[in-house]
């Protein structure tokens, strides 16, 4: 049996607050895992027994959701975790190369990091998973990387090796799109739907731009011109009747 005594009494307190916003408490399942990810920065056996236990399923139904989605990691991560595109347009445009330098850059005694492998101590200050990513829904500021799902958009490698240097020192630079950047373990948390309670600091951790000038320039030139959609008409063309042979 796994040691599930990481899992203290405020998040056992959380994970009632989840199961109480569902009809079915096995639907709290993809939260209650970011719930125990924010805080082992992985999803560990222990997390995988803890959410059993509160929602009443098999070790087998929680592993099957967890191995399926990968947003949910099965090793411990480092603070920051460098997700960068390298589906087929990002790639092109030098995802790719961004991907392989940043492999060297991280590496150790001449070895690249692979895929999911972390630079400096899981969960200290400073340490860095590296992971290639499938389409991040960027394609038109490629290539894009996430830092802890965050964007940085137009990379470059040279780019992607000072921003992960200024991780490294304990910096946070600016995404260009989202919310300020924060841990992987915070926006674990974040994203099993837990945020501060008083307004000032909430905005403070998620207000940020959502949308970059490339991706609505279709819907401003409309605007500007006075473009708009054709109406839909009251009853909807008949259908062509099929000769019969």
């Amino acid at each position: 049996m796994p040691d599930l005594s990481v899992f203290g009494p405020d998040i056992i307190a959380k994970a009632a607050n989840l199961i109480a916003r569902y009809p079915e408490s096995r639907s709290a399942l993809l939260p209650m895992l970011h719930l125990v990810q924010s805080v082992e920065g992985h999803v560990s056996q222990a997390g995988v027994q803890f959410c059993a236990d509160q929602l009443a399923l098999s070790t087998a139904e929680v592993t099957a959701v967890v191995t399926f989605y990968t947003m949910y990691k099965r090793k411990p991560c480092g603070e920051h975790l460098i997700s960068v595109c390298t589906n087929t347009l990002c790639a092109v445009l030098g995802g790719d190369a961004i991907y392989q330098t940043l492999q060297e850059h991280l590496g150790q005694d001449g070895r690249p990091l692979k895929h999911e492998d972390t630079a400096g101590t899981p969960g200290e200050a400073g340490s860095i998973t590296l992971e290639h990513a499938e389409c991040l829904a960027a394609c038109d500021l490629g290539p894009v990387l996430q830092v802890n799902y965050e964007f940085y958009d137009n990379q470059t490698p040279d780019s992607a090796v000072a921003l992960v240097d200024a991780l490294r020192r304990g910096e946070r630079p600016v995404p260009t799109r989202g919310a300020p950047l924060t841990s992987l373990r915070d926006v674990s948390l974040q994203l099993a739907g837990f945020f501060p309670e008083d307004e000032a600091t909430y905005r403070s951790e998620v207000d940020g731009p959502s949308a970059a000038v490339e991706t609505v320039r279709g819907a401003q030139l409309a605007a500007d011109r006075g473009w708009t959609a054709p109406t839909m008409p009251d009853k909807p063309p008949a259908l062509p009747e099929v000769e019969k042979k």
